[in-house]
């Protein structure tokens, strides 16, 4: 038997990631998440999303009853599981690096996708499962709309957003407000 391991929301600019589990010969998926806040200052710094990452998954497959002797697990290439591999290693744990597609993947980023919309209000007709850049402005252009209010569901812990984006959400922030402004005088 065989259990697929993917993640979503790792490399997004706002909200909580998730990794998904899915036993590939019966359908039972299930989820865990981590929260914004390992993404963030020190958290991010030494690392605890990754090591987090780790006990997330012995968390999984325990509840999957997974079995190192009969199964194997499929395991996303993406760099938040390369604590995992070396865990795998360390106790013998069978698995293949994979491009994880289909119902996990689909299912993993819908429930980033309802994560942001249902709990963080993200409402744009654009944000949609498919991750990259395209996501990435939906996302940025959200928290620049109201930037102090939403500042903190952001992953700070990126060097792009300290050195980079914050800066620009700021300025997109304060166009956006004095624009406002404006049309209400009129």
């Amino acid at each position: 038997m065989t259990i697929e391991i993917d993640d979503s929301g790792t490399g997004d600019l706002v909200g909580d990631a998730f990794i998904g589990f899915l036993r590939q010969e019966t359908g039972e998926m299930l989820f865990k998440s981590l929260s914004v806040e390992l993404f963030k200052g020190d958290n991010w710094k030494n690392k605890e999303p990754y090591q987090m990452t780790v006990d997330l998954v012995k968390e999984g497959l325990k509840e999957l009853k997974f079995d190192k002797k009969t199964e194997k697990v499929l395991l996303c290439r993406g760099n938040i599981f390369d604590q995992v591999r070396g865990y795998f290693n360390d106790v013998g744990i069978k698995y293949e690096a994979a491009i994880i597609e289909g119902k996990l993947q689909d299912a993993v980023e819908d429930k980033l996708v309802e994560h942001l919309r249902n709990e963080l209000g993200v409402r744009s007709k654009k944000l949609t499962r498919k991750s990259g850049a395209k996501r990435y402005f939906v996302l940025f252009n959200w928290v620049s709309y109201d930037f102090f209010k939403r500042e903190k569901y952001v992953k700070s812990g990126f060097k792009k957003w300290n050195t980079v984006w914050r800066e620009r959400a700021i300025e997109i922030y304060e166009e956006s407000r004095a624009n406002r402004n404006r049309k209400k005088k009129y």
